[in-house]
């Protein structure tokens, strides 16, 4: 099939009683693709997480997500379990000639994932790369690699019959406690979380809005490519970043509007009416300015 057959992008609005949910899909995303490392070890985590603070249940029941962190050599990708079960399909969709039709049906069934941002360490070296799409918008989005200031202590615990020991830090602007294990001696864990002197097994923040769990660990006998979609992204600072964030969360159909004028939007709630706007919580991790 050639590659310039493939549908790239195609818009999905769905309706959710009275609020909608934007999905937009870029297959280029999947298929113009660079190999940046080869992954050795694949460790998959449950995130849980508060997306709105004013509502209470799900203060005490927050919304899960899985995410898949891909170490190599030199650098680690962190992306949502979905991106990669979704792209391990279409891939194997591509590869085996499979029609358009088919790779549209697949690319609908799985969608994007709720975490949608890439987190890429030590790439370029030293630095931490994000990748995110927001409406018809690829962004990307490098940043010092920054290290966290831990403190260890020597309290210890038992996850997944991993030795762990104890660890606290203030980073992005929230109070972290984590627990790492030096029977996994890589100096890695979950989201932009890294540095110290084994795997991070378990953290969370102080308020309970961003928790990571260790659910499962894999060594790559076979070469696995640690890929990341570089082209054709629009090019932003950490503080140019959470502004755009900010505009999309407040009015996501106005910044559809704005940003892809040549896209006709028609959002309905679930009894049929037009809907001209709407916001979404936005509780961010990272919180310092």
């Amino acid at each position: 099939m050639n590659k310039k057959n493939i549908l790239t992008l195609f818009l999905l609005l769905l309706s959710i009683g009275m609020k909608a949910q934007i999905n937009i899909i870029d297959l280029n995303a999947v298929f113009q693709t660079d190999s940046i490392d080869q992954a050795r070890l694949v460790v998959q985590y449950e995130m849980k997480y508060v997306k709105d603070t004013t509502n209470e249940k799900q203060l005490l029941d927050p919304l899960k997500e899985t995410l898949m962190l891909e170490i190599g050599q030199k650098a680690s990708k962190c992306y949502s379990y979905t991106f990669y079960q979704r792209d391990s399909v279409l891939t194997a969709d591509y590869k085996a000639g499979a029609s358009q039709e088919t790779i549209t049906q697949h690319a609908q069934a799985y969608g994007n994932g709720n975490i949608s941002y890439q987190i890429f360490k030590n790439y370029p070296t030293g630095k931490v790369t994000t990748t995110d799409r927001l409406g018809t918008t690829n962004i990307l989005c490098e940043e010092t690699n920054e290290r966290p200031e831990w403190q260890l202590h020597p309290d210890t615990m038992t996850i997944l019959s991993y030795a762990c020991r104890k660890a606290t830090c203030r980073f992005k602007g929230r109070d972290y406690t984590a627990w790492y294990t030096m029977d996994v001696p890589v100096s890695e864990g979950p989201w932009k979380l890294h540095g110290l002197p084994g795997l991070i097994i378990k953290a969370e923040d102080s308020r309970g809005h961003f928790a990571f769990t260790c659910t499962g660990l894999e060594q790559h006998r076979e070469a696995k490519p640690i890929l990341i979609h570089t082209k054709g992204r629009e090019k932003l600072n950490r503080k140019e970043l959470d502004k755009m964030y900010e505009r999309f969360y407040t009015d996501p159909i106005g910044f559809l509007a704005a940003t892809s004028p040549n896209v006709t939007i028609n959002i309905t709630d679930g009894q049929g009416n037009p809907i001209k706007k709407f916001s979404e919580p936005y509780n961010p991790i990272e919180i310092n300015k």
